[in-house]
């Protein structure tokens, strides 16, 4: 971060305060695709798997004991994996089933790891849910639907916005995964940080990773807040 203010090129020598490598940041053609790719990857990807995993989180809560205890077993899965397995999987998959890696198969790879997330983000909500407010709104002539709508998603609201932050955050941040799912002409920030950094330390490096870092930092401190907040009014 230090560096990215720094007129020189070199690390060696300190040439004054400037933020001309900022300005080189956003005239970067690679750079800007590659930020396009991010957020339409980040924002796509937190959205589906939020929707997925909150429908996913529901039906977990609703099944017996042994049953849930399965699903949650391989829920926790891609989370304790190691990114390189996951990814070396996906590729895998993707290859087997003669899909093209690219923009889709990137798409699918984030919305793949950011699911359990968000479903280990929604169920300590449901578990502070009291049944009886469901069950009263079908007595009062609510549909399984409107019931669903007006009442069990309100309730559960804090946690769904957490775990699609946290997804926001994981697919912005994620380098490994992406590496083994994306294809030629498609890449994301982290991937193209890694690609300049191999044919040397440009200073447009430290200012995008500075960028990304306080991005990042912004993001888990609001999560950070949010499940502060959660677990407070669950004492």
């Amino acid at each position: 971060m230090f560096f990215s203010f720094n007129k020189s090129r070199f690390r060696g020598n300190w040439g004054g305060f400037t933020l001309k490598w900022y300005k080189a940041l956003f005239q970067d053609a690679q750079i800007m695709s590659s930020l396009y790719y991010t957020i339409s990857i980040a924002i796509i990807s937190s959205i589906v798997a939020t929707v997925i995993g909150t429908a996913a989180a529901i039906g977990i809560y609703k099944m017996d004991r042994k049953m849930k205890n399965l699903i949650l077993n391989l829920t926790y899965i891609p989370v304790l994996n190691a990114d390189i397995v996951t990814g070396v999987s996906l590729m895998i998959l993707f290859i087997f089933i003669k899909l093209p890696l690219g923009f889709l198969s990137l798409l699918i790879a984030h919305i793949t790891f950011n699911i359990p997330y968000v479903i280990l983000s929604v169920l300590p909500k449901l578990r502070q849910l009291d049944n009886n407010i469901y069950e009263a709104a079908l007595d009062l002539g609510a549909t399984p639907g409107y019931a669903m709508r007006k009442v069990i998603l309100p309730e559960i609201m804090p946690g769904i916005i957490t775990g699609a932050l946290l997804s926001f955050t994981l697919s912005i941040d994620d380098f490994v995964i992406s590496f083994f799912t994306t294809g030629s002409g498609v890449s994301n920030l982290s991937i193209t940080i890694y690609s300049m950094a191999r044919r040397g330390i440009n200073p447009k490096i430290n200012a995008l990773s500075t960028l990304m870092f306080i991005a990042v930092l912004s993001l888990l401190f609001v999560i950070n807040m949010r499940w502060n907040k959660n677990e407070k009014e669950s004492v």
